[in-house]
């Protein structure tokens, strides 16, 4: 298995490939996470490639029960009131742009 550092960073090339986040659209830019639509621990394999900041909003509006079950496809994912307002946010961030993700109120 790769060192974290080299699931993170991708070689200029294989960027071109995939060369856009799933949940944003936005091109990926040097940092790049991978994240299971359907949860490891919910029987997913399939990865897709997201900005860190995408992924820690995904994980910080729905948990994994929830991802599974209604959230696997990236539309409907986008179509979550907190991802859609996320997104609206982001939309004119560079590809490397950062910041802290805020956890959801419980």
């Amino acid at each position: 298995m790769p060192s974290r550092k080299a699931r993170l960073e991708m070689p200029e090339q294989a960027r071109d490939a995939a060369a856009a986040c799933f949940l944003c659209a936005r091109a990926l830019g040097r940092r790049i996470e991978y994240h299971h639509p359907v949860p490891k621990s919910r029987g997913g394999r399939d990865t897709v490639p997201v900005h860190p900041i995408c992924h820690r909003a995904i994980h910080a509006a729905i948990d994994n029960k929830a991802l599974a079950r209604d959230f696997a496809d990236a539309e409907a994912l986008r179509n979550h009131p907190d991802i859609a307002r996320f997104l609206l946010w982001i939309a004119d961030k560079p590809p490397d742009f950062h910041a802290p993700t805020r956890r959801r109120k419980t």
